[in-house]
């Protein structure tokens, strides 16, 4: 394989494959606030946050750690304005004491914390500004969870960069082909990946573990285990569900996430992992196949975006499908099918929000990758002309994007009016 298209795949999977405290989105408004109050030198005495529309749907129902079981925008801001440290990211919360964690509810009375609804053409975009006396201070965050745009002090702008300019250091996605990830996969060195992949499959399955052993939101992945703990299916998704269940409800342990989302981190990753350990495959088969999971979701949410009405836990099912099919002897062909079945059974999939029910979905996108697994065993596909699905991989993973990103649009929009009603 060129040189030059592995590093350029190494360097993908170093910008996706990150750690993350919580559900990235209050985590991004936190990271904007605790950057606010560093400009503005001193606690906040008032904090305006203004939010896109899916920034708003997938932090409403969210609790945020180290919060005390705090959920929300106000809550996100609030948490990272007074206890936040900026320099730590997307883990900005993760360094705080009890005695800062207790100090959070009294501070709702003493700080005053306004969310508005943002009217901007940007999908994601998140404006903090942070008041104290005469002084002030603004962070905008837009694209990504930790791009900033602008920042400014008392009206002097310290920062300022195009709202759609893509990130300097992101490296060019559309290298990535199912053809090449497999190949890369089979072929790369694994010691230059091997620190990302291994801090996945810990973080990921010890909160994954955590979810099984505690009650957290409406406990999916117990649902699913009960009666089926031998059952190396029902395992599979309800390790991930339970994953999920814990990180939705505020658990403090954190994910490596994928494309920007913990939720996509885990659904790509835990259902291999546990494949992997009960089929007693070896650690370079493992981190082979968590290769071909990472890489084949990042691909297919390449042409969706960040965020969309499109659930992005089917691309991560499609990715773990894959994973697993290359644990089962699978190269470019078998994969490659796998994935064109798997997205045909649940394109359907909305994103109402980040929330207890990410696990349910979560639980449903791996079934529906087992299923294509099923169906690709026995013989069974899906052709081009069925629905979305069109001869070729490739062309297929473009119809994804374009529906998700543009034939979405609208249903976007109506479900984040919804929320707003509810």
């Amino acid at each position: 394989m060129e040189e030059q298209v592995t590093r350029q795949i190494r360097q993908i999977l170093e910008e996706e494959l990150l750690p993350a405290m919580g559900c990235t989105e209050p985590i991004s408004i936190a990271y904007a606030a605790a950057k606010a109050r560093q400009l503005l030198g001193r606690e906040p005495e008032r904090l305006l946050v203004e939010v896109s529309g899916n920034i708003l749907k997938n932090v409403k129902s969210v609790v945020v750690p180290h919060t005390g079981g705090l959920r929300g925008i106000r809550a996100a801001a609030l948490a990272g304005a007074l206890i936040g440290d900026p320099d730590a990211e997307l883990e900005v919360l993760s360094r705080v004491s009890r005695e800062q964690i207790a100090s959070l509810a009294p501070a709702l009375e003493r700080v005053t914390v306004e969310v508005r609804f943002a009217d901007t053409p940007h999908i994601f975009d998140i404006m903090v500004h942070a008041f104290a006396g005469e002084d002030s201070a603004f962070v905008r965050i837009a694209g990504h969870h930790t791009n900033l745009v602008c920042l400014r002090r008392n009206g002097e702008t310290l920062l300022s960069k195009p709202l759609d300019a893509p990130r300097e250091e992101e490296t060019d996605r559309s290298v990535l082909t199912v053809e090449r990830i497999v190949r890369f996969a089979e072929q790369t060195e694994l010691d230059p990946v091997r620190p990302l992949l291994e801090r996945q499959i810990e973080y990921n399955m010890a909160i994954a573990e955590e979810g099984l052993r505690n009650s957290y939101g409406a406990n999916i992945g117990k649902t699913l285990l009960k009666g089926h703990e031998d059952c190396l299916d029902y395992q599979m998704r309800a390790y991930a569900a339970a994953a999920s269940d814990a990180r939705m409800s505020g658990c403090e342990l954190p994910v490596v996430i994928n494309s920007g989302s913990g939720n996509q981190g885990i659904t790509a990753s835990v259902p291999v992992i546990v494949y992997a350990r009960e089929t007693g495959k070896s650690e370079e088969e493992l981190l082979r196949a968590l290769l071909v999971s990472n890489l084949v979701t990042i691909h297919l949410k390449t042409g969706i975006g960040r965020l969309s009405a499109y659930c992005g836990a089917v691309s991560a099912g499609c990715g773990a499908a894959a994973g697993i099919a290359y644990l089962q002897g699978g190269g470019f062909h078998k994969i490659a099918h796998v994935i064109v079945n798997a997205v045909a059974v649940t394109s359907g999939i909305v994103c109402d929000g980040a929330k207890a029910s990410c696990a349910a979905k979560i639980a449903s996108a791996v079934d529906a990758g087992l299923l294509a697994l099923g169906m690709y065993r026995d013989g069974n596909q899906f052709y081009g002309g069925d629905g979305i699905v069109k001869k070729g991989v490739e062309n297929t993973i473009s119809n994804v994007g374009r529906l998700a990103r543009d034939g979405m649009r609208e249903t976007d929009k109506e479900i984040i009016r919804l929320m707003l009603e509810s």
